[in-house]
């Protein structure tokens, strides 16, 4: 059946949208309310759902897990019961992100679910929102655009797939998040945004959300007399945002606490921790109050007699969180890196550097050669306050002092992923200005090489480009003039590597040795390519990379003799 829609998902870490349109254009881009539980027997419907997930406590009402504003309150009285930064988990690689591994931390009693089910059930609820609005156009025969950060690997890339279709989604396009920011604002702008954007221009989109910073440098270029736009550089991962603000925020409550005499344990910083997300952003919003009041509940011997009280003020946030998140640095300026314990507990790889300012221009200092920035578009979150914006402006000018770094506005940050998507697929079919770039990184294989052995070493593995940075999605890449060995029959590893700083590379290209900084490992693939009757031989192959038109990245082998094929997909360990 041809769809009737296009529709835009924002799975975020802290919450999820949905937008839609009629796919012919006939009426605006729509935020789809979603009915969510919102107290016990309660069910509202809301703009946002937030990215959480109560499993409840035996004899609880209700009985069923819960998504959504409830599940958010719960985060605050029993942590250990919630599910969030589910999407956070999904990205990463030392996790078993098949495994049933959150809430991370709780009690073995705790009916725990693996990243991607927790992200599944974020979306089941978003599709049985839409189910419920129109019933009669089912979700399946939509299409359907789900937004990811541009940093997501094709690991976390394919395992975002997996979420969508254990929801019962139909096959999904997947969007990078600050595109879909910056078609958000394109379609905000209209026909104006061809004038407050000429060819030359850079734009930056910074997206700093609940539980990410990402970063995005977008050119404008001049297409034959007309404006076309560009991406030409994303940012890693990192783990820093509004997550980060909320616990700094309840340290600075835990402290005063403790000044008074009154020692908080650690299931209680969790439950401080939810509180505080609240405070901050009525703290920094734009209808900005002075100071509000912080209930932690009592537990322990030293709190008795019900919850403790606290009161966080607006001066304690800007302090903390402008300050301290966004502090002023030199453009050759690092994101620091302490010495770190022998011994850590696992979790997340958070950010070791708060300072959101020198995460940025570490990006914009490795990628000086593709532009420099003269416009910014902010997106996610953390990014509503003004305070922040306007620190974040003053350092870009500061960076480059004979450049004034206009602000792009008018986008509603809370929406503009979800809407920027269902711009995006009204622009895929000819109703619209679409943004090039393809891939977002330049990918490479393992090749294993031949060497002499040498006790306790492996041998050394030299990088084979397989997809160039920027090839369309859809598109393929074939090596037919170099031949490798391809073992069958036997589990092997296969290790993958990416670059978002090599451009150039060409697929062929063989590196014999590469920096840190320039190539990082992504998860190797442990299988076993299967041929009856050929266990443990080597099979001579060429190789093919293929983007497929969901955005996941493909690897084939395919036999010299006979031209037989062999996928290897980007699976994690403990992912099937």
């Amino acid at each position: 059946m041809a769809a009737r829609f296009v529709v835009g998902i924002d799975l975020g870490t802290t919450n999820s949208a949905v937008a839609y349109a009629p796919v012919d254009g006939s009426a605006p881009i729509a935020v789809l309310p979603i009915p969510q539980t919102t107290a016990p027997g309660t069910v509202e419907a809301r703009a946002l759902l937030p990215s959480f997930l109560y499993l409840p406590l035996a004899g609880e009402t209700p009985a069923e897990p819960v998504v959504g504003v409830f599940a958010r309150q719960r985060a605050a009285e029993v942590p250990d019961h919630v599910i969030a930064s589910a999407k956070s988990w999904l990205s990463f690689a030392t996790a078993d992100r098949g495994a049933a591994i959150l809430p991370w931390g709780a009690a073995d009693d705790v009916a725990k679910r693996s990243p991607v089910a927790a992200s599944a059930a974020y979306l089941a609820q978003l599709a049985a929102a839409w189910a419920a609005a129109f019933p009669d156009a089912p979700l399946v025969d939509q299409d359907v655009l789900l937004t990811v950060p541009a940093s997501f690997d094709p690991a976390a890339r394919e395992l975002t797939v997996r979420a969508a279709a254990e929801a019962g989604l139909p096959p999904v396009t997947l969007l990078e998040e600050p595109q879909a920011a910056c078609y958000a604002w394109i379609d905000t702008a209209g026909a104006a945004w061809r004038q407050r954007l000429a060819a030359g221009d850079v734009l930056l989109v910074c997206d700093v959300g609940g539980g990410t910073s990402d970063f995005s440098l977008i050119a404008v270029r001049d297409d034959g007399g007309s404006l076309a736009l560009a991406r030409v550089a994303v940012g890693d991962h990192i783990l820093l945002g509004g997550d980060n603000m909320d616990l700094a925020l309840a340290h600075v409550v835990r402290e005063r606490l403790a000044t008074a005499g009154t020692t908080l344990d650690a299931w209680q910083l969790r439950g401080l921790v939810a509180g505080c997300r609240d405070a901050k952003e009525r703290l920094l919003g734009a209808a900005a109050v002075p100071s509000l009041p912080v209930a932690i509940l009592g537990r322990g011997r030293k709190v008795v007699g019900g919850a403790v009280r606290a009161e966080v003020g607006r001066d304690d946030a800007e302090r903390a969180l402008v300050d301290g998140f966004f502090p002023r640095c030199a453009l050759s300026d690092r994101p620091q890196s302490p010495r770190r314990a022998g011994l850590q507990e696992l979790g997340l790889p958070y950010a070791a550097d708060a300072a959101v300012t020198r995460h940025l221009a570490h990006f914009l200092s490795r990628n000086s050669e593709a532009a420099q920035p003269t416009a910014v578009l902010f997106n996610g979150g953390v990014m509503r306050a003004a305070a922040l914006r306007a620190r974040l402006v003053e350092v870009l000018r500061d960076w480059y002092p004979g450049t004034e770094v206009r602000v792009l506005d008018g986008a509603d940050p809370e929406h503009a992923v979800a809407r920027g998507a269902a711009c995006y697929g009204l622009a895929r079919r000819g109703r619209g200005v679409r943004i090039r770039g393809g891939t977002a990184r330049t990918f490479y294989v393992g090749i294993e090489s031949a060497a002499p052995a040498v006790p306790g070493m492996r041998a050394p593995i030299k990088a084979l480009c397989v997809v160039p940075h920027g090839l369309e999605e859809g598109s393929a890449v074939e090596l037919p003039t170099q031949e490798f060995g391809l073992v069958v029959g036997e589990e092997t590893e296969f290790r993958f590597l990416s670059s978002t700083t090599r451009r150039e590379d060409h697929p062929g290209l063989l590196l014999d040795a590469w920096s840190e900084e320039d190539l990082a490992e992504l998860p190797p693939l442990h299988a076993t390519v299967d041929w009856p009757g050929h266990d443990g031989a080597m099979v001579p192959v060429h190789l093919e990379g293929l983007v497929t038109d969901l955005g996941v990245l493909e690897l084939w082998c395919v036999g010299r003799d006979d031209g037989r094929r062999w996928k290897l997909e980007f699976n994690v360990r403990g992912a099937d």
